[in-house]
Formats: structure tokens, C-alpha cells, sequence
């Protein structure tokens, strides 16, 4: 017996991917196959400095200019 995911199960839409929230850029999902990355279709959000990005220190460095 195969677990299921109860969203897919209803026919609810969203997504299995970890949506990534960058500073000031457009969001990213995790999932190749994701092409609407909004906040209400992911169960899983983090922000990009968890995962190394540097975008934050990007903006702030245009900014200064």
C-alpha cells in the first residue's frame, strides 16, 4: 500500500516543492515541474539565505551605489 498525498487525492492544486524566497527576485520552486511558484501552493517555504544564496547582499550592494 502506497501513501498518497491527500491534495492529489482531491484534485486540489499544489505543489510538492520547497518554494524559495529571494530578496527582491521572483520565488523558485525546488520542483522542475512547478511553473506557478505562488506562496498559497506550497506547503514548504524557506527563505534563500538557507540555502547559501546571496541576494540579499546583492540588492543591499545596489542599493549603495
Amino acid at each position: 500500500m502506497g501513501m498518497n498525498c491527500r491534495n492529489c487525492v482531491a484534485g486540489v492544486a499544489h505543489c510538492h516543492g520547497t518554494l524559495i524566497q529571494h530578496h527582491g527576485h521572483r520565488p523558485e520552486c525546488t520542483e522542475p515541474d512547478c511553473d506557478n511558484p505562488e506562496l498559497i501552493l506550497h506547503s514548504l517555504v524557506i527563505d534563500c539565505d538557507a540555502v547559501g544564496c546571496d541576494c540579499a547582499q546583492q540588492t543591499e550592494e545596489r542599493l549603495a551605489v
